[in-house]
């Protein structure tokens, strides 16, 4: 790795200047989610605060529910640099309102898309497949992947809070009693798999899916209409709850996508929260990057490098 990419980097993010005033840094906890966009984020921030602000970082392995939860109640991790708000808005306000956590910016500056999605290439055959009242008729259209005479929504791996909301929005579109099965795919790469396999095999497919993502990005997918617009307080009070006792449908709303911080690491460390202020990345920019991690299979750390090595310039 190139100290001068390195150099480029903190000079862009107006850090140095803090940093030198203030460079007793110590131990840092990073969450390192299991999503190829978080844990990019959380190795590009280890790398730049461990060489450039001098801290001890140690990335934690975790989830959006244990993390959001632990940084609120416990104050571990001390950063987590990806957490999509929506999924937990009311528990993240409090928290910052009590003044446990801080939002120190945003991940994505434009923000990011969730939903339920179809291949494009069955709506080029049938429009009307755009809503989900005309995909309920179509259960034959959506196969599940072991049992023929069921159709498939793919939900989220366990641990991920688009699980929850997932379940819940299969409870309230009936989907048991119109002929579909909840699938928990086992993991983000066994979710994207689904999506590739289907397309490769022009196949139905119905699920939650994100973006930015590579996924997103190589296969034409379109997002399916509820018919119910976003009702904002039901979904972040109910349908993103573990308990939802009368779950109605609604679109998942436009979701901020914020690093969080503890109170304690923005006091404390003010040149690191700094950084964190001012390191965010386009959709256009982590789409580019999420497809270069997808097609060279890269982990966190080695796609944080061919970042750095390849954006000094930014």
């Amino acid at each position: 790795m190139h100290i001068k990419t390195l150099s480029a980097l903190t000079v862009m993010l107006s850090a140095s200047s803090a940093f030198a005033a203030n460079n007793e840094c110590g131990d840092l906890t990073i969450a390192d989610m299991t999503w190829n966009s978080a844990t990019l984020i959380a190795n590009i921030d280890s790398f730049i605060l461990s060489e450039g602000y001098d801290c001890n970082v140690e990335l934690v392995p975790d989830d959006t529910n244990a993390t959001g939860a632990s940084i609120i109640e416990r104050g571990e991790p001390d950063i987590a640099p990806e957490l999509w708000s929506n999924s937990m808005a009311e528990a993240l306000n409090k928290g910052a309102a009590d003044k446990r956590i801080r939002f120190a910016g945003k991940s994505l500056s434009d923000g990011g898309e969730e939903g339920f999605w179809i291949p494009k290439y069955l709506v080029d055959e049938n429009p009307k497949l755009v809503s989900m009242e005309e995909i309920l008729k179509h259960p034959e259209l959506f196969k599940h992947p072991e049992d023929d005479s069921l159709g498939a929504l793919y939900s989220c791996p366990a641990g991920w809070n688009c699980q929850i909301s997932t379940g819940h929005l299969y409870e309230a579109f009936n989907m048991e009693e119109r002929g579909f099965d909840l699938i928990d795919p086992g993991s983000s790469a066994g979710l994207s798999g689904s999506i590739a396999k289907a397309y490769e095999r022009k196949e139905g497919w119905l699920g939650y899916y994100w973006a930015p993502t590579a996924v997103l990005g190589k296969y034409e997918m379109v997002k399916v209409d509820f018919g119910s617009g976003v009702n904002l307080e039901h979904f972040q009070t109910c349908l993103t709850q573990e308990y939802c006792e009368d779950p109605k449908p609604s679109m998942y709303p436009p979701s901020p996508v914020d690093t969080i911080t503890t109170e304690a690491l923005a006091s404390e460390k003010p040149a690191v929260y700094e950084y964190l202020t001012k390191r965010s990345f386009t959709n256009a920019k982590m789409n580019t990057l999420l497809a270069w991690m997808e097609d060279n299979q890269a982990e966190g750390y080695i796609a944080a490098e061919y970042f750095l090595e390849n954006n000094e310039d930014i």
